[in-house]
């Protein structure tokens, strides 16, 4: 019996989603939870308040300032930001002990926080989420309606600033408008490549 070629472990991989407001990082991994990948998605945590049907603990953990400033001074967050005037972070627990499970884990947050993680873990996987054009991130800022005219002109610049970011990324994916399945398939197709790599990413957090 010939012997392999080389003994290969399956090292979980941490995963970060990121890209600008509008393109739909919620919608594609809310759709990888209804494919029932194996993966654990991590829940952000926000002060910034609910949204309509948004579940606390699903969605994300929604805090006041003072019980985020608290998660600071604990240091229990792996990264953290003001986010158009409301903190986000990533808890660093639920990252850790999903990565000790063996799962990977997959992560949403906005482009400078994708630029912390890689600090903390030059192995991590950045994909940058976008649309297929400038014209089509404006329109589904537009449409969502969610924001003051001044909120909708900050969301629309910052968008433009953080495209400039794409190198910074490992790969770079389009969320069509109407194909979001196309999106899933195209992530779900990177993570089982970067699985079978000669030279697996190690995560060490």
């Amino acid at each position: 019996m010939s012997e392999p070629l080389f003994e290969r472990q399956r090292q979980p991989l941490l995963i970060v989603i990121s890209g600008p407001s509008g393109v739909g990082k919620d919608t594609v991994l809310q759709r990888m939870r209804e494919r029932g990948v194996p993966m654990h998605f991590v829940v952000t945590a926000t002060t910034r308040a609910p949204r309509a049907n948004e579940v606390n603990g699903v969605d994300y953990f929604f805090y006041s300032n003072d019980q985020f400033a608290e998660m600071i001074e604990q240091n229990e967050l792996l990264e953290y930001a003001i986010v158009y005037n409301d903190y986000k972070g990533i808890p660093k627990q639920q990252v850790r002990q999903a990565l000790e499970s063996g799962k990977d884990v997959i992560l949403r947050i906005d482009v400078q926080g994708a630029a912390t993680i890689r600090k903390l873990c030059p192995d991590a996987l950045l994909i940058f989420l976008t649309t297929e054009s400038e014209e089509e991130l404006v329109l589904r800022l537009t449409d969502r309606k969610t924001e003051t005219p001044e909120g909708l002109k900050l969301r629309i610049a910052t968008a433009r600033r953080e495209m400039k970011r794409i190198a910074d990324f490992d790969y770079c994916v389009i969320n069509p408008e109407f194909h979001l399945d196309t999106a899933v398939d195209t992530l779900l197709a990177i993570i089982e490549a970067e699985h079978n790599r000669v030279r697996p990413r190690v995560v060490t957090l």
